[in-house]
């Protein structure tokens, strides 16, 4: 009888071919064990895929950076948000007319370029941690359920030269 395969997490497609920077919109997921394109909407901050990985350390420590990344997200649209309010804001702050560089619209302006600066490399990775997250808890059934040399690989590998100068292979394996 044939060993069945693992119920592993897909992404939908588009989600899964995101790459470094791109858009900042929800993954959607397909459940263990689900076929077809019923595909469920993972949350904002992955929270709807977190009971599915719940077993998977690795998986919930991706996941973790994931959502630590959309909070950073958030945080970063309400500083850029806010530095543009109080930039208007003080445009009209005087009577009889309109100021656009003042002290405060100064600070202000050094705000929102330095919020645009940081939405770079929050951004860049953000994706990619909740696609290591489906990765590694993928990863780790094929690796519980796979054949014997998925679970006894070695840890390290080399050559080295042996007594009469003839090349050895060298394996060590790391206990866990």
């Amino acid at each position: 009888m044939a060993q069945a395969a693992p119920a592993t997490i897909r992404l939908q497609p588009d989600d899964a071919a995101r790459g470094l920077s791109g858009h900042q919109h929800n993954f959607y997921f397909l459940p263990p064990g689900k076929t077809g394109e019923n595909y469920q909407n993972a949350g904002f901050f992955g929270q709807n895929l977190r009971p599915y990985l719940g077993p998977n350390a690795a998986a919930l420590a991706n996941l973790n950076d994931y959502r630590r990344q959309k909070t950073l997200f958030l945080a970063d649209r309400l500083v850029a948000v806010g530095a543009l309010g109080l930039y208007g804001s003080q445009v009209f702050a005087k009577d009889g007319g309109q100021q656009y560089f003042n002290g405060t619209q100064q600070v202000a302006a050094g705000l929102f370029v330095a919020s645009l600066l940081a939405t770079i490399p929050i951004n860049r990775h953000t994706n990619g941690h909740l696609q290591k997250a489906v990765a590694a808890y993928n990863g780790g059934l094929t690796g519980a359920y796979g054949t014997w040399w998925q679970r006894y690989s070695p840890s390290t590998a080399g050559l080295r030269l042996g007594p009469q100068s003839t090349p050895l292979l060298a394996l060590g394996w790391g206990l866990r």
